[in-house]
C-alpha cells in the first residue's frame, strides 16, 4: 500500500469577466488539462465526484486528492552491442568506456540485456520521483496553453494573451501556496468575493474550504448551486405570481455563466403587448435579455417575466424598474412591425418574394415556392390530405420572409406566417379548421428547424416538410451546391435528415425515388438534367446523400453502420425505395442480429455468394430433386421450401421481423450442408444443381437486407 499523501489540490484562475458562451467550455478544458498533465507525469490523483468550477470571473479545479510526489522513476539505456563493447580479451572498448561514463557508473555495473540483433549493455537506474508541488507550475502552463481560447487578448504591455486579463491566482496543495506564476501573476492563498457584493480578498486555508469560503463572500463557485438556486427561485417567484416560469436549457445555461450571486427580480409588462405573437415577445425576453417569460396554465405567456441580478438590495425596485424599462423598446418595435404586416397581408409579402433571389441557377423565391406547392400538391394524395389545400398552404409558406417581423426576428420564419395565416383576410373564404391546418402548416413546413427539433405534426404539415425539403435538394444537387468538407450554404445535409427523418417517423411509404424524380422535372430549364443518364446519376447521387445522412440517425438509435449497410444494399437495385420501408427492414435486422443463429447464417451467405460468383455459364431455373444425392442436401432443399411457403405472405406484407426468424430456424440444415457436401464436385450436373439450391437459398436469406454485411 503507497504511503504517499495525497493532499487536495486547488488551482483557481481569477479573470475579468470571461465570455459566457466559451465559459463552461474554457473550464472544462482547464479541468481536463490539468488531470491530463499529472496523469502524463504518473501523479495518482482521488478525483472523487470533482468537476470544474467557475464563475464569470473565475476558473478554478478542485481535486480531492494528488499525491505529493511521483513515483520512482525508472529509466532505462540502451548501450552497444557486446561484440563491439568487449574486445578479444573481453576488455572494454571505448565505445563501451563512453557509455558507462554518461551514465555515471563503471562499465562493470552495467547489466545486460538481448534483443533480436544479439546481447548488448544497458544502464538501468531508478530515482525518486518530483514533488508535486516543484511541477504544478509546468502542468498549469500546459494545461493553459492547451484550451481553446476565443479572440486571446492582450493587456498591459505583456506579450502573452489569454480571453481575459487575469487577476489573481491562488494555488493550493494541501494547506500550502504552491510557488509559481501565470501570466505575471504569483500565486497565493487569496482569492476575491463578490464585485459588488464583497470586494475584498478572501483567504482560503485549504482546498477543502474553497467553496465555504466563496460562499461566504457571496460567491457561488459550484455552476451546479448556481443553477439550482436560479431555478428554485424562478419557480417560486413565478407561482407567487400565478403561473409557471419557462426555463429553456440554453437560457439558463447563459444566465448560469452570468451572475456569481443570483437574485430573482419578479417584473411585469403591459397586457397591450400580448396582442403580439408571443413567440416575439419570448425571443426578445430570452435571447436578448436573459428573462424567464411566465406562462398561464394553458401554456400561454403572461404578463409577466423573471430577471436574474447579480446583486442582493434590500429593495430590488430600481432593478425591477430596469428591467421593464430596457424591455418595452424591443416590444413596441415587435407589436408596430406586427401591425405593419397586418395592414400589408400575405398576398402582398408573396409578390415580393418575386424580388428576391434564391439561387442564381433556381431562380427567385416566387420560383422556389411554386415549385414546392406543386410537389406538395403531387405528394398530398398519397398521404390522404386535399391537394389543392396543400397548394394553397404551400403557395403562402415563405410569405412571412417578406415580413418586418421576420426581417427583425430570422427565427419566427414560419411562426410569423402561421399568425398571419389565420388573420389574414386572403383566407377567409376557408372553413376555420382549413385556415387552422393551412396556418400551422406554414409553420410547421419548417420543422424539424434544428437536430434534436420534433418532425411536423400535422398531415398537411409533413407535406409541406417533404416537399421543401425536396426541392432544396433537388435544386442543390442540380446546381452543382453538393456539400464538401464543411461547406454547405444551403444545409443540404440538415435538409437530408429533416426529409428522411419525417417520412420514417410518420411512416410514410412513398418512393423515394420517384418524389426525387418529381422534384427534378419542376427545376428551371438551365439547371434541369435533360438526358436519362444524367437525371438517374443525380437520383442516384441524391438517394445515396440521403441514406449517409441516416448513419448518424441510426448510430444514435443503436443500430451499427452494418445494419444500414445491409439493407441499403439490397434496396440500391430496386427501383422503388421507400425510406420508411427501409427502416421497418433495419429494425427487423437489429432483432434478427440478436439471435444466436445470424452471425453464422451472414457467414453462409457470403460463403454461398462468392461460390455464386465463380460459377461459369448460366444456372438452371430450378432446382432438380433427382439430383439431390446427399441427404443434407435433401434436408436443405425441403428446408428452403418450407421456408418459402411460410415467409411469402409476411414478407409481401412487410412483416420483416417474421420473415427473419423463420430464415433463423434454417441455420442447422445450412451448417449440415456445408459439413457434408461439396459443392464444387467434377460431375457438372451435380455441381450445377447444387449452386442452384444456395442461389434459392442466398435469394430468400437476403429478401429483407443483404445479410453477409453482418459477417466480420
Amino acid at each position: 500500500m503507497s504511503t504517499v499523501p495525497m493532499p487536495p489540490l486547488l488551482i483557481e484562475l481569477g479573470t475579468e469577466e470571461l465570455p459566457v458562451q466559451a465559459l463552461p467550455g474554457l473550464a472544462q478544458a482547464l479541468f481536463d488539462g490539468v488531470l491530463s498533465a499529472l496523469e502524463r507525469r504518473g501523479i495518482a490523483v482521488e478525483r472523487g465526484d470533482a468537476t470544474p468550477l467557475y464563475t464569470p470571473r473565475r476558473l478554478a479545479v478542485r481535486l480531492p486528492g494528488v499525491a505529493a510526489e511521483q513515483p520512482q522513476q525508472a529509466s532505462e539505456t540502451f548501450g552497444p552491442y557486446v561484440n563491439i563493447a568487449l574486445d578479444a580479451d573481453g576488455q572494454p572498448t571505448k565505445a563501451l568506456q563512453g557509455f558507462a561514463a554518461k551514465a555515471g557508473v563503471e562499465w562493470t555495473a552495467l547489466e545486460r540485456a538481448s534483443d533480436a540483433k544479439g546481447e548488448r549493455f544497458v544502464h538501468r537506474s531508478v530515482r525518486a520521483g518530483a514533488k508535486t508541488a516543484a511541477l504544478l507550475p509546468e502542468i498549469l502552463h500546459e494545461a493553459i496553453a492547451a484550451m481553446p481560447i476565443p479572440r486571446p487578448m492582450r493587456w498591459g504591455d505583456h506579450d502573452y494573451a489569454f480571453a481575459r486579463p487575469v487577476q489573481w491566482l491562488v494555488m493550493l496543495l494541501g494547506g500550502d501556496v504552491v510557488d509559481g506564476t501565470v501570466f505575471g501573476v504569483r500565486a497565493d492563498r487569496m482569492s476575491r468575493g463578490h464585485r459588488f457584493l464583497h470586494d475584498k480578498q478572501v483567504w482560503i486555508a485549504t482546498p477543502d474550504d474553497y467553496v465555504d469560503a466563496l460562499r461566504g463572500a457571496k460567491v457561488l463557485v459550484d455552476p451546479e448551486e448556481r443553477r439550482a438556486r436560479i431555478v428554485a427561485q424562478v419557480e417560486a417567484a413565478a407561482g407567487a405570481a400565478g403561473g409557471t416560469a419557462r426555463i429553456e436549457d440554453d437560457n439558463l445555461r447563459q444566465v448560469v455563466c452570468l451572475v456569481e450571486w443570483p437574485k430573482a427580480v419578479s417584473c411585469t409588462f403591459e397586457d397591450e403587448y400580448l396582442a403580439v405573437p408571443q413567440e416575439a415577445l419570448v425571443a426578445t425576453m430570452e435571447a436578448n435579455q436573459k428573462f424567464f417569460p411566465v406562462l398561464d396554465g394553458a401554456g400561454r405567456l403572461t404578463a409577466r417575466f423573471i430577471g436574474i441580478a447579480n446583486v442582493e438590495p434590500a429593495d430590488d425596485s430600481l432593478i425591477r424598474s430596469g428591467y421593464e424599462r430596457v424591455i418595452r423598446p424591443r416590444f413596441a418595435d415587435a407589436r408596430f412591425f406586427f401591425v405593419e404586416d397586418m395592414k400589408q397581408g400575405l398576398a402582398s409579402m408573396n409578390a415580393g418574394l418575386a424580388s428576391v433571389t434564391y439561387q442564381a441557377k433556381l431562380g427567385t423565391v416566387a420560383d422556389k415556392v411554386a415549385r414546392v406547392a406543386a410537389l406538395a400538391e403531387a405528394i398530398a394524395p398519397q398521404v390522404g390530405v386535399d391537394a389543392a389545400l396543400a397548394k394553397r398552404a404551400a403557395s403562402l409558406s415563405k410569405a412571412d420572409l417578406q415580413s418586418r417581423l421576420v426581417n427583425e426576428f430570422p427565427e419566427l420564419q414560419g411562426i410569423a406566417g402561421r399568425h398571419y395565416a389565420m388573420q389574414d383576410a386572403a383566407l377567409s373564404d376557408l372553413t376555420h379548421a382549413d385556415r387552422e391546418a393551412v396556418a400551422n402548416a406554414i409553420d410547421e413546413a419548417w420543422q424539424p428547424r434544428f437536430a434534436a427539433d420534433d418532425i411536423a405534426l400535422s398531415p398537411l404539415g409533413k407535406v409541406l416538410a417533404i416537399a421543401e425539403r425536396l426541392d432544396t435538394l433537388a435544386g442543390g444537387f442540380a446546381a452543382g451546391l453538393k456539400p464538401t468538407g464543411n461547406k454547405d450554404p444551403f444545409a443540404l445535409r440538415r435538409n437530408a435528415l429533416g426529409l428522411a427523418r419525417t417520412v420514417i417517423e410518420s411512416g410514410l411509404d412513398l418512393d423515394i425515388r420517384k418524389l426525387i424524380d418529381q422534384a427534378v422535372t419542376l427545376l428551371p430549364d438551365g439547371v434541369q438534367p435533360h438526358a436519362d443518364r444524367n437525371t438517374e446519376t443525380l437520383r442516384t447521387d441524391l438517394y445515396e446523400f440521403l441514406v449517409d445522412r441516416l448513419r448518424n440517425y441510426y448510430a444514435d438509435k443503436g443500430a451499427p453502420s452494418q445494419h444500414l449497410d445491409a439493407v441499403a444494399s439490397k434496396l440500391s437495385s430496386h427501383a422503388d425505395v421507400s425510406l420508411y420501408d427501409l427502416d421497418r427492414r433495419i429494425d427487423a435486422i437489429g432483432t434478427f442480429a440478436s439471435l444466436p443463429e445470424a452471425d453464422a447464417l451472414a457467414a453462409a451467405n457470403k460463403r454461398i455468394l462468392n461460390l455464386l460468383k465463380k460459377a461459369e455459364g448460366d444456372l438452371p431455373a430450378s432446382v432438380d430433386p433427382t439430383l439431390l444425392r446427399e441427404p443434407a442436401e435433401r434436408a436443405l432443399a425441403e428446408a428452403v421450401e418450407a421456408v418459402y411457403a411460410e415467409t411469402g405472405a409476411s414478407l409481401a406484407r412487410g412483416d420483416y421481423v417474421d420473415v427473419l426468424s423463420h430464415l433463423a430456424r434454417l441455420r442447422p440444415q445450412v451448417d449440415a450442408f456445408f459439413d457434408a457436401v461439396m459443392v464444387n464436385v467434377e460431375d457438372d450436373a451435380l455441381r450445377r444443381n447444387r449452386l442452384a439450391l444456395l442461389r434459392r437459398l442466398a435469394d430468400r436469406l437476403g429478401s429483407v437486407a443483404a445479410i453477409e454485411h453482418l459477417s466480420g
